[in-house]
């Protein structure tokens, strides 16, 4: 990039008229050091603007459009169609998320959602379109602000697979941690991944802030404590507007003191308010280390990754994953031996006789679905992720987990997310780096067929195929 830049969120909520985001975009594309418009998608799970038509109008009226992009809701069939019409209409940035899960109405249960891909596939996917010839600069999230080891590392892996898929900038969530904007950086500089980041710049007021305290839209969090101070800005005559201004304008120098490349700014579309931010955040720059200490807002106990005297004691792997390692060792038919070329034969023969392949199916189910979960979803990667299904994750997401956990819970459901034994298992093996695999979008013909009939012939979907 070169210079310390700004986006700006314009959040295409259908709350507020169509033509008063555009008259907003206007006014950004006149103040200086803002290069773009990041216009959202299914922000917090509701359903907004179509950000395509909003993206065009906004190009029209001098602000360079990111178009959100989220897996919610369309398969890779129809997110390939929405990249090759924002392709026709000449729009080049694209941010890739998986998404929030659907939000529902007060008083009922939400519906199964459906994710095709997750974060890392569709970079993938932008990426094999940008080698046909589409001009796609992609940019991915990363949340810093997680507090549980395994939460906070995932969150760092996942990056890594982002810009190994193809991505080429990534933007932070929502945080006020002084301590997370810098361990990410320093994290970076130690794998030597030179990728911009910009840093979330919230104008937080008090409506904001109290419904981010209780975690909502998922992956967004406030301390009590900045709670607290928020009220009490609230309470003078300008209703707190210049103490989150100075707030804002402060993170701005923290970002600009700790190198990263720019700002990404929310919470307000104010243009006035944006150039003062700016301005006000380069005045500040050579203060930034006084502002670290009060711009750290974290749970108590929380995990960093430099501090603390680092990664703490964990559990072992459990029982079911040392054993298959064992019989994988003791029988390899990863590569190419006597037992895998006997294993192919024998399935090849129960493959031609279809009685006998849905028989094996419903034994597979019945040895796998009891101890992993299984869905039969017949790509099965249990041994890339220590043995933990990826379909009994709300998103079915294969490569990490979401931006929404929180202190090591799933956002959907009441849980524990999924992704914590993974990343357990996979350090007490010494098996880290495994974790930095891609892992493919599965092949969905395959739903109800046998997994290892579909292994030994060559037919699923997996790391290396």
């Amino acid at each position: 990039m070169g210079r310390f830049c700004y986006v700006v969120e314009l959040v295409a909520s259908r709350l507020a008229r169509e033509a008063r985001i555009l008259d907003v975009a206007a006014r950004l594309a006149s103040c200086p050091g803002v290069v773009a418009g990041s216009v959202t998608s299914y922000a917090g799970g509701a359903p907004g603007h179509d950000p395509m038509r909003v993206g065009t109008a906004a190009r029209a009226r001098g602000l360079t459009p990111n178009i959100h992009l989220t897996c919610v809701g369309q398969d890779r069939h129809g997110l390939r169609k929405t990249l090759e019409d924002l392709h026709a209409l000449g729009i080049e940035n694209v941010f890739a998320m998986t998404g929030d899960y659907p939000t529902a109405p007060v008083g009922e249960n939400r519906p199964p959602a459906e994710y095709d891909l997750d974060s890392v596939q569709l970079v993938a996917l932008i990426a094999l379109l940008r080698r046909a010839g589409m001009p796609f600069h992609i940019a991915v999230a990363v949340s810093p602000f997680k507090y549980t080891e395994s939460d906070c590392v995932y969150q760092y892996l996942k990056l890594e697979k982002k810009i190994a898929a193809g991505a080429d900038w990534a933007i932070t969530q929502l945080g006020y941690d002084a301590r997370k904007f810098r361990e990410l950086q320093q994290y970076l500089r130690e794998r030597g991944v030179r990728t911009p980041v910009l840093g979330n710049v919230y104008v937080l007021n008090q409506r904001g802030a109290e419904k981010m305290a209780k975690g909502e839209p998922p992956g967004c969090w406030v301390a009590p404590e900045l709670l607290e101070a928020v009220r009490r800005e609230s309470a003078v005559k300008d209703g707190g507007q210049a103490a989150r201004l100075e707030r804002a304008a402060r993170m701005v120098a923290l970002l600009r003191g700790l190198g990263y490349a720019g700002a990404y700014f929310g919470g307000t579309h104010d243009a006035g308010q944006i150039a003062w931010i700016i301005q006000r955040g380069a005045a500040l720059a050579p203060r930034w280390e006084e502002f670290a200490a009060e711009l750290t807002y974290a749970p108590r106990g929380g995990f960093y990754l430099y501090e603390g005297g680092g990664r703490r004691p964990r559990p072992g792997r459990g029982f079911a994953p040392v054993a298959l390692n064992l019989l994988g060792r003791l029988f390899p038919v990863q590569r190419e031996t006597w037992l895998r070329r006997l294993l192919r034969g024998l399935f090849g023969w129960v493959d031609r006789h279809p009685l006998l392949a849905k028989g094996l199916e419903r034994v597979e189910m019945g040895i796998k679905g009891p101890v992993f979960g299984c869905q039969a979803c017949g790509n099965c990667v249990l041994g890339h992720m220590e043995y933990v299904c990826p379909q009994t994750c709300p998103k079915q997401m294969r490569n990490g987990p979401c931006g929404g956990a929180h202190l090591g819970r799933c956002e959907v459901v009441d849980k524990p997310c999924i992704w914590g034994p993974v990343y357990e298992r996979a350090t007490a093996a010494d098996r880290l780096a495994d974790l930095r695999v891609y892992i493919p979008p599965p092949d969905r013909h395959l739903q109800g067929t046998s997994s290892w009939i579909n292994y030994f012939l060559e037919r699923d979907s997996r790391p290396g195929r």
